[in-house]
């Protein structure tokens, strides 16, 4: 079979190609917006770079064509003068949609948040249910998989948790008391395959987390244990981050603002884990970091 993966050079994308190219038969639409991007994919004989854009769905679909499975990972947390939760989260995948309707796709594979909410007062929460209703009312089969934070190599999210972890002190947004849900990035990515050789009918919904809730702050000193380190953790008030977060982020257009801050420090809570459903058995948060940590070591 064929999949097409859009945002392929993303931290996930390029996890999922390496799934692909290293365990499975599957052939690969790698789509990225840039030649720059294209040089950090992996190279594979299964997997065929393209440039895409999201302006134009029948572009889209010439580009896309072939494809049995669409799964769209493209999407943004931090808006910048360039781009909108709008742009990029809501219209980029109307655009994917009526691609995958155009080529006639199978199946069609969103990656969504936990948090996502029609009802949100959040704009990133609230695009994010948007661009699920879109897919969830396509017509074709679907599956939409919400997720927390994600853990793996050169992730966003792990990078964070190191760099604070590596340090005497720090100070995180309301002293890291929130609850997360970390997820494995290799769990996730064992998900979506499963999604994408079943192919079932219909239009699915699922949230994916991590085995163990855990507060940031607690995250942050397993992993400083790990490394054989103490680390001292301190607060920054999250009303005074997003007050300076609401002016620099007006001087800059973008970057990191109110909502992002929000979404972060939210809880990442779910009624009902989608492991079993998804076909996958969840990592261990430990081995997860302990991988994480071994990855910045040899990198």
């Amino acid at each position: 079979m064929k999949i097409a993966i859009t945002g392929a050079n993303s931290s996930v994308g390029l996890n999922l190609l390496a799934h692909i190219a290293s365990e499975t038969n599957i052939s690969v639409i790698a789509g990225v917006r840039s030649e720059k991007a294209i040089k950090s994919l992996p190279e594979s004989a299964q997997i065929e770079p393209r440039i895409i854009s999201y302006a134009d769905a029948t572009t889209l679909a010439a580009a896309l064509q072939g494809a049995d499975c669409v799964v769209h990972l493209a999407g943004i947390l931090i808006e910048s003068p360039h781009t909108s939760y709008a742009s990029a989260n809501v219209d980029a995948t109307a655009t994917v949609v009526a691609a995958a309707q155009q080529i006639k796709a199978r199946h069609l594979v969103f990656i969504s948040v936990v948090g996502a909410s029609p009802d949100s007062s959040n704009a990133y929460f609230k695009s994010k249910a948007m661009a699920e209703e879109l897919v969830s009312s396509s017509g074709l089969s679907t599956t939409i998989i919400r997720t927390p934070i994600l853990l793996g190599a050169d992730t966003a999210g792990s990078n964070a948790i190191i760099n604070a972890a590596s340090a005497a002190k720090t100070k995180i947004l309301g002293g890291g008391y929130y609850s997360m849900r970390p997820l494995d990035i290799d769990d996730l990515n064992k998900a979506i395959l499963h999604c994408c050789t079943q192919q079932l009918a219909g239009a699915s919904l699922h949230e994916l987390v991590g085995p163990e809730p855990v507060s940031y702050r607690q995250l942050i000193q397993r992993t400083a244990k790990l490394m054989g380190k103490s680390v001292e953790i301190g607060s920054v008030p999250i009303w005074l981050a997003k007050l300076l977060a609401a002016i620099t982020s007006r001087i800059k257009a973008g970057g990191m603002t109110p909502t992002v801050i929000e979404v972060i420090t939210t809880d990442e809570v779910v009624a009902s884990n989608a492991d079993k459903a998804l076909g996958i058995t969840l990592t261990p948060l430990l081995i997860t970091l302990k991988k994480i940590l071994e990855h910045k070591k040899n990198t």
